[in-house]
């Protein structure tokens, strides 16, 4: 029989510290009202001290491991996305390793498509398991892009925060329920590199940089470029929106989530939106969220979620999944 990946357990953390849009208000120009009405964020999280990108990572990845009643010696490989690794090299992913106490077996290693690096991680661990060349996988996303930011910018530092999420996914046999991961699909398009970027690179500057975005045309190429994901995710598996319970977008701003829920015609009560208490994650984005509708119930077994993404690169994708 042919395997199938089920995600059996889900982990999250953000960091201690709370920045609210009154706290940013006394950074840089900028308002509540103001945030509010043009990204539906309310409050973000920061990482301080020992919070790094591994750290933060790690955090959620025992929180999975805990909720699946596994430890680290039972997964066989990690795949972390993030745009912001812990140091240029080693992968953060060997970091997180080492902390769960994996051993010396498997592989870890980490996956750059910025906000859309959840969303590529999950399809790369997938074809592991199909393929036959792991029974559990570790996925993680897990960013610190408040560390990119230009406070004096009120543009990109109002959007960001940071914070990480991880999910397990497990071999079983296709059964014929249709449970597992159904289908991912990937896309990219360099041309359009320049639109969401850091002005600074190890073999460029010698600098991490600063976030630099051309807001308008990130809207436009957002909602067209996460709606296509998620026609095509639908069409290759013969569904429709109607079949949709659950959809999961990357949480970036509520005017694309919403754009993107009437373009499909899908009523907002099926969108799980969490961004307003941590603004936009990056690669944490989607599993802060999909955690969040695990722990809170709203998500049941058999539940059919459509999972989609866009990001710097430009990188967009989006997955299918029967709980």
């Amino acid at each position: 029989m042919n395997k199938k990946s089920h995600i059996i357990a889900t982990g999250a953390y953000l960091p201690q510290k709370i920045m609210t849009n009154n706290d940013l208000a006394k950074v840089v120009d900028t308002s509540d009202e103001w945030i509010r009405q043009r990204t539906g964020i309310i409050s973000r999280h920061i990482a301080e001290g020992e919070e790094t990108t591994s750290y933060m990572a790690t955090k959620a990845a025992m929180q999975a491991l805990n909720n699946a009643g596994l430890t680290g010696r039972d997964i066989d490989g990690i795949v972390l996305a993030t745009a912001t690794p812990d140091m240029t090299f080693p992968a953060s992913a060997t970091t997180v390793q080492d902390n769960i106490g994996m051993g010396d077996h498997g592989f870890a290693f980490d996956i750059q498509a910025v906000c859309s690096g959840f969303i590529y991680a999950l399809s790369v661990a997938n074809n592991f398991i199909v393929s036959g060349q792991g029974k559990r996988m570790l996925v993680i996303g897990s960013d610190c892009l408040t560390k990119l930011l230009d406070w004096g910018d009120r543009t990109t530092c109002v959007l960001f925060g940071d914070g990480a999420a991880a999910v397990i996914l497990e071999a079983h046999e296709d059964d014929g329920s249709g449970r597992g991961i159904l289908s991912t699909h990937l896309h990219s398009e360099g041309k359009h590199c320049k639109l969401l970027y850091t002005d600074g690179g190890a073999s460029s500057t010698g600098t991490i940089g600063h976030i630099k975005m051309a807001g308008q045309d990130i809207f436009r190429q957002a909602v067209t470029r996460m709606s296509q994901a998620v026609v095509e995710a639908l069409e290759t598996n013969h569904c429709s929106a109607t079949d949709i319970d659950w959809l999961v977008p990357h949480q970036a701003n509520i005017r694309i989530i919403e754009s993107v829920a009437k373009k499909l015609k899908l009523p907002i009560e099926k969108v799980v939106v969490t961004l307003s208490k941590h603004g936009n994650t990056s690669a944490a984005s989607i599993p802060l969220a999909l955690h969040e509708a695990v722990e809170d119930g709203r998500i049941k077994q058999n539940d059919l979620l459509l999972m989609e993404a866009m990001g710097g690169g430009l990188t967009w994708g989006s997955a299918l999944v029967r709980w």
